[in-house]
């Protein structure tokens, strides 16, 4: 039977294998959680936020969604230059991170992140488009505000209020319809416009049999073969045409095969071009009337000569106007004409007083 010495060595070393390893166990949890070592180096930083949104001791920091460290402390400071932002969050982070994150104006930013909708808060580092010296030792990383749940909330506030508003209506709108109210209620409940359709369709159906049977304007139109036999015709009439034109026959082939006429009218351009070339140089009357300003100014004072005759005419001067204006002329030939024709006609009835020739002898 072992002694009581053996009894308590025996338990001492069950406790030691039991403590070594709980140890180990938790090394390898940290190990495999990927949570920052505790035998690992780690700097201190700074950051300053509106509000902690619900961040704890003990939070996650993370780069880029990388743990690289925990949230150490988190507490509201009453310095008058924090007032914007009173919340001093301190983070220990990791140091072969410290290469990472940057400082300075275009440096990493730290932001407040929630695990999904309703998880927990932690710190998120963004050093993707930071610049600048490593961060040190106790230094401030600047931070950047991100909306909480609760301020989207009240953003969304007003777009829930504008939505439910839009709901009570499309409501309305759907029991007015239900309603058989309205011109779509009525277009939905009136069995008046089924029975219409219905009448419609069996016209249109009615309609088709007769297309499809011949008759009418348009059955004839698709089932007549003298339409097609027409324009077969018309066809081929049209494909002579186009032969007689190609081979030169006809007035439209001739113009458009006959060289004769294109040497024609190849000359008659040559000619006008000529014509306008000569007119352009001043020579012949239309190129002195063009380009000779003594031969146009006399042109114009032969027009208003003219004019002026046509004036004096108009207003009865001269001789001119007055043969043209002066009622005594029309009246004297009228009184002459009828004179001439008593005169004829007098010695038509009566010749011999007014033909008689007397000799005399001496």
């Amino acid at each position: 039977m072992p002694s009581q010495q053996q009894v308590k060595w025996s338990q001492l070393r069950v406790g030691i294998t039991v403590l070594v390893a709980s140890v180990t166990l938790a090394v390898l949890i940290f190990v495999m959680s990927g949570t920052v070592s505790p035998f690992s180096r780690k700097i201190a930083l700074r950051s300053y936020f509106e509000n902690a949104a619900g961040l704890v001791k003990g939070a996650p920091v993370r780069l880029s969604g990388v743990d690289i460290g925990n949230v150490d402390r988190v507490r509201f400071v009453s310095d008058p230059k924090r007032k914007k932002a009173p919340v001093e969050v301190t983070m220990k982070i990791s140091a072969r991170h410290q290469s990472e994150i940057f400082d300075g104006p275009n440096g990493s930013r730290a932001t407040l992140e929630t695990a999904g909708v309703l998880g927990a808060t932690f710190v998120d580092i963004d050093s993707s488009n930071a610049s600048g010296p490593p961060i040190k030792d106790g230094d401030e990383l600047r931070t950047t505000e991100s909306p909480g749940v609760q301020d989207v909330l009240k953003a969304s506030q007003g777009t829930l209020e504008k939505l439910n508003t839009i709901l009570n209506n499309v409501n309305n709108i759907v029991d007015t319809i239900q309603n058989g109210k309205g011109s779509v209620g009525k277009l939905i409940n009136d069995p008046e416009l089924y029975n219409h359709a219905n009448g419609l369709v069996a016209q249109l159906q009615s309609l088709t049999t007769q297309i499809n049977q011949g008759k009418g304007s348009v059955g004839k139109l698709l089932a007549s073969d003298e339409l097609y036999n027409k324009l077969n015709d018309t066809v081929t009439k049209f494909s002579q045409i186009v032969d007689d034109i190609n081979a030169g026959k006809g007035n439209v082939g001739k113009f458009l095969k006959d060289e004769q006429l294109y040497n024609n009218i190849n000359q008659t351009t040559a000619g006008i071009r000529d014509l306008m070339n000569d007119i352009n140089a001043g020579k012949g009357t239309l190129g002195l009337l063009a380009k000779n300003k003594e031969y146009a100014a006399k042109i114009d004072r032969l027009t208003a000569n003219l004019e002026q005759i046509s004036n004096r005419l108009a207003a009865g001067e001269g001789s001119a106007g007055l043969l043209l204006k002066d009622p005594r002329l029309y009246n004297n030939a009228d009184q002459m004409l009828i004179e001439s024709r008593n005169l004829v006609k007098a010695i038509r009835e009566n010749p011999k007083k007014y033909l008689t020739i007397h000799f005399k002898i001496f």
